[in-house]
């Protein structure tokens, strides 16, 4: 029999509408090629957790969630977020190498940000193979990069955007269109 490959998932899900965009984009795919599916969900939003059970809801047996710190509290300032990402960074670091994703897709949480250094990191240190990162841009964002979009412009990371006018001036970016 020929059974298809599948491609182990880690899916970042940040709080209101990135996890509702990120759950229209997933219903788009084929969950039997992307799966085993590892969701990440910040310890304080209880919104995702909900929505991605109702959405996994028969499939539970192809996915696993892990609870992790906050990079930044809404409110919070630039400088003490510094150090509640460097603390994110080094618990969601057990949690890459445990999970070992072929793909990590994130849309903007800046959750996002300490899960896919710490996958750089891994791949660099030779621990994990390179994981495929794609960033898929908020819908609302039509005139600039999110900061986290921002920041990830510098790392080898797909970003893909649903503005065409966002490719003129982040030339690292693709347009692909409205996806959500």
């Amino acid at each position: 029999m020929n059974q298809k490959k599948t491609i182990p998932t880690l899916i970042v899900l940040g709080s209101g509408g990135h996890t509702t965009e990120m759950f229209r984009l997933l219903s788009g795919t084929d969950l039997n090629i992307y799966k085993p599916r590892y969701y990440t969900i910040a310890t304080t939003d209880k919104m995702s957790a909900k929505k991605m059970n109702e959405f996994e809801l028969n499939t539970l047996k192809d996915m696993d969630v892990s609870f992790i710190n906050r990079s930044r509290h809404v409110g919070q300032s630039y400088f003490s977020s510094i150090f509640t990402t460097l603390w994110a960074f080094f618990t969601v670091i057990p949690i890459v190498y445990r999970v070992r994703p072929k793909l990590i897709l994130v849309n903007g949480p800046g959750t996002c940000i300490p899960i896919v250094i710490a996958s750089l990191l891994l791949w660099v240190l030779f621990l994990i193979n390179r994981p495929k990162i794609i960033f898929v841009e908020s819908i609302c964002r039509v005139q600039s990069l999110s900061l986290t979009g921002k920041i990830l412009q510098y790392l080898p990371v797909h970003i893909l955007v649903q503005w065409p006018q966002l490719t003129e001036h982040y030339p690292k970016t693709q347009y692909i269109g409205r996806l959500v």
